[in-house]
């Protein structure tokens, strides 16, 4: 074997044994068992491993009172419901959280789903792995992760499994132990899948379902709205509701809003 290729195996070698690195060149220590349904998770570390730090969030501030109620409810209720709509927080509000129990180490893994409802016309087929093919759907709530714990924390958490996208119509049979799993796009759910959905909760997580009635693109009755009229009172449950009032992307989306609320309610009294 020549000097050359020697060094270059021995290379190779040691790059496998490094563990990932975020953009900051900073080992992100994440719980080993992130694919393992048994906790604790174990929090030894191989020989080769360069001590791992920890990576400390910006500080999450809530820019009105909406979004302040509905992060202390998430803090204390294990199935909280985001109504309310477009641009009054729901997504960042729960993406902070999300990175900041995964981080604390309150929970082992982060899980994204929500129905693979488009919303007009379709983009047809979608080529690559599973994971790919749903990506369109998890972007905006990765950027929003991204946002809260920099791109490098969430790309390491991706490759190790402690932020994951799974399709709802793969969440049958599974339990949600130590996790922090958010349902977005909940509207366009049916009774059944939302059903489906919130008798997976196991021990130590928090379940949260966003999502936004007047956004409807399916035909039947929305399973968030069933979910909702029926166990707004079991304890544990927590229904925020935001207000037209609460918009916080910008003051035109916010006008926007309210012409459409307002056209709608002239047509409701055309109707009827």
């Amino acid at each position: 074997m020549s000097r050359k290729h020697g060094r270059a195996k021995r290379q190779k070698n040691k790059l496998q044994q490094r563990d990932y690195m975020s953009e900051d060149n900073v080992v992100i220590d994440f719980h080993s068992t992130a694919h393992n349904d048994s906790y604790p998770p174990s929090r030894s570390h191989s020989p080769h491993s360069r001590a791992a730090v920890t990576v400390t969030l910006k500080p999450i501030q809530a820019k009105n009172k909406a979004q302040d109620l509905f992060m202390s409810a998430i803090k204390t209720h294990t199935l909280i419901f985001g109504l309310g709509p477009a641009g009054t927080g729901k997504s960042y509000c729960t993406a902070a959280m999300a990175a900041k129990a995964l981080l604390n180490g309150d929970v082992d893994r982060v899980i994204f789903t929500r129905p693979a409802v488009e919303a007009g016309n379709s983009m047809g087929f979608l080529p690559g792995k599973l994971e790919e093919k749903f990506d369109p759907y998890f972007s905006a709530f990765k950027s929003c992760l991204i946002s809260n714990a920099g791109k490098g924390v969430v790309e390491c958490a991706i490759k190790k499994g402690n932020i994951s996208v799974e399709p709802l119509s793969y969440m049958r049979g599974k339990t949600f132990n130590r996790a922090f799993v958010v349902l977005d796009e909940a509207q366009n759910c049916t009774p059944e899948e939302i059903k489906m959905f919130i008798t997976r909760i196991g021990e130590q997580s928090t379940i949260v379902i966003n999502g936004d009635l007047s956004q409807k693109d399916i035909r039947c009755y929305s399973g968030l709205h069933d979910a909702v009229s029926r166990i707004h009172k079991v304890p544990g449950v927590y229904v925020h509701e935001f207000d037209y009032q609460d918009i916080v992307r910008s003051d035109i989306v916010k006008d926007i809003i309210m012409c459409y609320q307002d056209n709608e309610q002239r047509l409701k009294q055309y109707r009827s």
